[in-house]
């Protein structure tokens, strides 16, 4: 009786019914292989067994491999008007447990009294130097300009970048992110720079696209395709930077002094991740929506200049996934209360799925873990407003940095 009460129910369902059915489940496939294997990448290789290899890239996730000796490196941050943060940052820079290494702050025309906070702690430390970007530079971008002239005075053959308001989630911070420069053929280190916790919807957000977009760049960079890494923990070899020719092709874009550069030069073969605990940093967030939407149109910028299949790929995941929920508004609108139920069925386990992912992901790496239901609005809505501010990102060619 049930099969054929079934059976009229399903020949009532018209060509639409298949149509928008059939397009749903091949979109909500994508999507399930998308999170699968690259959000979910980052909790799926921290299993603490040390260091792995991937396609001849390497996951460093415990603190098993050695550092070499006499291997220095030279920990990088530019500050413009940081006083406020290098007062209280800067020394879990110099005080970390690492055997050779130095500090460059790069003062970048701060009008503030970040030259006073340096020369403070430049008597206390004598590994900690300084140099400046020249008042009235003519470039677009004076970050650019500022990574340069610190890897030109920098002692070591190894960079570490940072930004003025970071803080190392411990004193064992370079020594993680060196780790993986032990073995032959490294160049590229990629670490992950989260945000700290605070109240407010504003932090709410900013940590879960950091958290997704670190989660996306880590995965895809654990399945081989390394595509971009962030300033606020990133390394790379001073010969890698040299011969690459830094920044010299890409000094027309304010933006994109760690992505881009790590788009350009990072391969399968070149590029680590690190994945330990202690290799995490942390940043303050912005504190209103102008800040962040600032923000985030200085990241969305830089996008042209990715590798063509970069931007074709980081392109199609947003888009399928507007598809996606477009389909399953035309299904509850339009379609038979059993393709209304199969797209009820789909999106539960899209929401179920992605809360699920983001959430170990988060738990991985240190972060606080977020409301699923929040999670599932986020997964809905970030596509239409990174849409939105892409559509309307002109103000980015006003901004420094």
């Amino acid at each position: 009786m049930m099969s054929d009460e079934l059976m009229t129910y399903l020949l009532e369902l018209s060509i639409w019914d298949f149509v928008l059915m059939s397009a749903a489940f091949v979109l909500w496939c994508y999507l399930m292989y998308f999170a699968l294997r690259y959000l979910d990448g980052v909790r799926r290789r921290r299993s603490g067994s040390g260091a792995e290899k991937k396609d001849n890239l390497q996951i460093v996730e415990s603190s098993n491999l050695q550092i070499p000796k006499d291997m220095g490196v030279t920990v990088v941050v530019c500050a413009r008007n940081e006083a406020a943060h290098l007062e209280p940052y800067l020394q879990s820079l110099l005080t970390q447990d690492y055997p050779e290494y130095e500090v460059i702050v790069v003062n970048d025309g701060s009008q503030d009294n970040t030259r006073e906070v340096i020369e403070q702690y430049e008597r206390q430390y004598e590994h900690l130097h300084t140099t400046f970007v020249p008042a009235g530079a003519r470039v677009q971008s004076t970050k650019k300009l500022a990574l340069t002239l610190a890897a030109k005075a920098a002692k070591y053959d190894y960079l570490l970048l940072t930004d003025a308001d970071c803080r190392p989630e411990s004193s064992h911070w370079i020594s993680e992110m060196m780790r993986p420069f032990g073995q032959e053929g490294i160049e590229v280190v990629l670490g992950y720079g989260g945000y700290f916790y605070e109240p407010g919807k504003v932090n709410r957000l900013t940590r879960y696209d950091t958290l997704y977009t670190g989660l996306l760049y880590l995965g895809a960079a654990i399945a081989g395709h390394p595509y971009m890494g962030v300033g606020r923990n990133l390394a790379y070899s001073k010969q890698l930077f040299f011969r690459s020719g830094g920044f010299s092709d890409l000094m027309h874009v304010r933006s994109g002094d760690d992505d881009l550069f790590v788009n350009k030069v990072a391969n399968r073969k070149n590029t680590a991740v690190v994945l330990s605990p202690d290799s995490i940093t942390w940043s303050e967030s912005k504190h209103t929506w102008h800040d962040w939407i600032i923000q985030r149109r200085r990241h969305l910028s830089v996008s042209p200049g990715y590798r063509p299949a970069t931007k074709l790929w980081l392109a199609a995941e947003p888009a399928i996934r507007g598809l996606f929920y477009v389909s399953l508004i035309l299904i509850g609108v339009f379609g038979h209360p059993i393709a209304w139920l199969a797209g009820l069925l789909l999106g539960t386990i899209r929401g179920i799925t992605i809360a699920t992912v983001i959430n170990r992901g988060a738990h991985t790496l240190g972060e606080r873990m977020f409301n699923p239901w929040r999670l599932w609005w986020y997964d809905i809505s970030m596509p239409l407003l990174t849409l939105y501010l892409m559509s309307t990102n002109r103000s980015y060619r006003k901004l420094k940095w």
